[in-house]
């Protein structure tokens, strides 16, 4: 039976119950038993069923909130592309009754995060999406309502401690040892590759964690190529001190390869390397910022991991939207593809319909230098 000729009296027919029963499900009227809302959503899940959308919203004085606790726009290119998403969603479901707000935080002010996330509870939203980039901060938040029935989806982030209702991101682990096997194969051994996390705080961020566990383990396992690793934090956020840690760092004639665990990291270190003309140093890093197409145009970036932060951020608000509107259950995880983006294959990114932001950051980018 397909979907669309599937009517509410043969659901009705299929799960055993009264058309009213399943008129109130589909309207979210309550006076269900708990019996019969398995049965009705059993066979809803079956058939693919979606109600008439746009009448029911429109029927109903219900409005549906969604907090959005991401770190601010401004202070980073990749969370402006989450917020592209994010506002991409907001414009689809507002004809829908659903609210989407923005709560931001300072990326580096784990304090900021806190108020932000406090803001967001107190205006009492439906649904929350997040990205929990402050572990220990995040972990406090979330475990305070885990009982108070409120959905939550984390994209690009993960708490492993709870349990949010999807996961929206790339396995971590794998991403590392995908860097360390790119370095492998574009350099000359004997050598040294640094796994270096800029601005980060390594130990109050899972991901990175996980990113650097993948790269290490992946040398670990290898025998006799004399490849030496190590892993460094650059933890202050002046650019002046960061040029003379890497000065330091790239003195070192044995270091020919670094793998950067974050998108502005990728840009600040390939700007370095560009200016002292670093070209005998391998770099692999993250994600389509402007800066970073830029560089690897120029070949002062090897390869690109692209994270997808704007499809990430929009995918969570519509699994949220289509969850508290539909009862529609979403996966555990949703874990994007790593795909490797190099020189060759950079122009068929940015002429996408899925990465058409990029195109015209590429644009303004390159009118503006």
């Amino acid at each position: 039976m397909e979907s669309k000729n599937v009517r509410i009296k043969d659901i009705a027919r299929l799960a055993g119950v009264s058309v009213g029963t399943v008129d109130r499900v589909i309207h979210n009227r309550g006076n269900v038993s708990p019996e019969a809302l398995k049965k009705i959503m059993a066979v809803l899940n079956k058939t693919g069923y979606k109600p008439n959308l746009l009448a029911r919203t429109l029927g109903s004085n219900k409005k549906f909130i969604i907090a959005t606790l991401i770190p601010e726009p401004s202070l980073d290119e990749y969370w402006e592309q989450s917020n592209w998403g994010i506002n991409e969603a907001r414009e689809e479901w507002s004809h829908y009754n659903v609210d989407v707000r923005p709560y931001f935080f300072d990326l580096y002010d784990k304090n900021s995060f806190e108020k932000s996330a406090k803001m967001a509870m107190d205006d009492q939203p439906d649904a929350i999406l997040s990205s929990p980039v402050f572990h220990q901060e995040a972990l406090n938040f979330f475990q305070s309502f885990q009982n108070d029935s409120v959905p939550y989806v984390f994209f690009n982030n993960k708490i492993p401690e709870i349990t949010p209702l999807c996961f929206i991101g790339q396995d971590f682990y794998q991403s590392g040892r995908l860097g360390a096997e790119l370095l492998e194969l574009i350099s000359e051994t004997p050598c040294t590759f640094v796994i270096l996390h800029i601005y980060e705080d390594l130990h109050n961020s899972v991901h990175l964690a996980q990113k650097e566990s993948g790269f290490m383990d992946y040398f670990s396992e290898m025998e006799n190529k004399g490849i030496q690793t190590r892993s460094l934090e650059f933890c202050n956020h002046d650019e002046v001190t960061l040029e003379k840690d890497l000065l330091s760092l790239v003195s070192d004639p044995d270091i020919k390869g670094l793998f950067i665990t974050t998108s502005k990291g990728t840009y600040l270190t390939a700007s370095f390397l560009k200016k002292h003309n670093r070209q005998d140093i391998k770099l692999v890093g993250y994600d389509l910022l402007s800066g970073n197409i830029d560089h690897l145009k120029l070949g002062t970036i090897d390869f690109l991991i692209d994270q997808n932060p704007k499809k990430q951020a929009a995918l969570g608000v519509n699994y949220l939207a289509n969850y508290l509107i539909f009862k529609k259950g979403t996966p555990n995880e949703d874990l994007f593809p790593l795909e490797i983006i190099t020189r060759q294959n950079l122009k068929t990114f940015l002429g996408s319909s899925i990465q058409s932001h990029l195109k015209s950051s590429a644009v303004l980018n390159n009118q503006s230098a």
